[in-house]
């Protein structure tokens, strides 16, 4: 359900719902009550991405990192609607590790490698973690 307010109304969306068979339903645009779950929970990672990006001091350029971020640890976080359990382990019925988990802004240093450094180099750059990446081990940095 989308609420017909153009984010979502674009042709190559339109065209990927169609080739996947998703059936779109669209409410009155401007009206959030008519999808109160959805807006709420875009509020919510709205606001937490928004929290995160001024504590860290980052400028606005890195919202979708933090909305990135913010959304990878919804999705890790206990819910009540599970009695405090985590929504990943309820879709994939594997318990899950949790130790990847790094805070937003943290210093972090990355390897240069050997071909892109000469002798004298740092083996490391100095960098702040923003955001997860797509595999396991994947971590984005800014620099």
């Amino acid at each position: 359900m989308s609420d017909n307010g153009g984010e979502y109304c674009d042709g190559r969306f339109e065209e990927f719902c169609v080739s996947r068979g998703i059936h779109r339903v669209k409410t009155v645009s401007k009206n959030s009550h008519q999808n109160e779950v959805a807006e709420r929970m875009n509020m919510i990672i709205l606001e937490r991405a928004r929290s995160l990006r001024i504590h860290a001091g980052l400028p606005k350029q890195f919202w979708a990192d933090a909305i990135k971020t913010t959304v990878y640890l919804v999705n890790r976080g206990p819910l009540v609607p599970l009695n405090y359990g985590i929504s990943e382990e309820a879709w994939s019925d594997k318990e899950i590790n949790l130790n990847h988990l790094h805070i937003f802004d943290c210093i972090s240093y990355v390897h240069v490698e050997l071909d892109r450094r000469s002798k004298l180099d740092s083996k490391s750059k100095r960098c702040i973690f923003i955001e997860y990446g797509t595999s396991k081990y994947d971590y984005c940095f800014g620099i």
